[in-house]
């Protein structure tokens, strides 16, 4: 009688195995399936402005395709904006290549979103709900660097504001000396220039940045004068950019 129990338990055992290894040969094919097809899920972790407490936000979005230009509603959605805010539809295209390649899902280490990588206190001041939504993550990219051209009136230090800050740019009196900043203004500038080179007119000198022609006649050498950024605090605290 025990052998009978003994042959009986391992009959069960081998039929279970059995059972398992058929479900999982079963279930493998359909895991695969479902891992390709799974959405794009991105955690987001920032700090509430009012109360300073951490808030985890989780998009869920279909798994973005790596690519190198945009999607023809995109491009045109750029365009439009870029033309719309008197911004140059070359420098837009090329800061949001160097910024995500296109990715309106991109978040960077230190936490800037989307297209335009814009960083939460940033998207806050341009009025942005979602920063991975493409149409306002742009337009407040856009915005910012017209304001920052008019800040500046010249697009390499407008640049150079967009990656390090505006009070950064203030207070080197130009390109601020990071290693950083500078490579992204030579990256931006190498775009921008291979955008607005003519077909057939060689290579585009690197790093170059066109900036807003001067109305005024060209002055004499030797009435030319060196001009310095100025940026101060008034009373109010209010950062204001001045030349000199």
């Amino acid at each position: 009688m025990r052998f009978c129990s003994e042959d009986i338990l391992k009959a069960a055992v081998v039929g279970a195995l059995g059972v398992a290894c058929l479900c999982a040969e079963d279930v493998a094919p359909k895991a695969e399936t479902a891992k390709a097809e799974a959405p794009h899920v991105i955690s987001v972790v920032r700090a509430d402005a009012r109360t300073g407490r951490l808030v985890r936000r989780i998009v869920v979005s279909p798994r973005p395709e790596a690519r190198t230009a945009p999607d023809p509603a995109m491009a045109a959605a750029i365009d439009k904006t870029a033309q719309d805010f008197q911004v140059s539809p070359e420098l837009v295209h090329a800061v949001i290549q160097v910024e995500s390649n296109y990715n309106p899902y991109a978040v960077s280490e230190k936490g800037a979103e989307g297209l335009m990588q814009l960083m939460p206190a940033t998207a806050r001041r341009f009025g942005v709900t979602n920063s991975f939504d493409a149409r306002q993550n742009i337009e407040a990219g856009v915005r910012y660097l017209k304001l920052l051209q008019d800040t500046f009136q010249d697009d390499r230090l407008a640049i150079a504001a967009y990656n390090a800050g505006e009070k950064a740019v203030a207070r080197y009196g130009g390109v601020p000396p990071y290693p950083e900043t500078v490579n992204y203004v030579a990256k931006v500038g190498q775009k921008y220039s291979q955008a607005k080179k003519p077909a057939g007119t060689g290579k585009a000198e690197k790093g170059k940045i066109e900036t807003k022609a001067d109305p005024r006649p060209a002055a004499d050498p030797a009435e030319e004068e060196t001009h310095h950024v100025v940026a101060y605090l008034d009373t109010e605290g209010r950062l204001h950019i001045a030349t000199r």
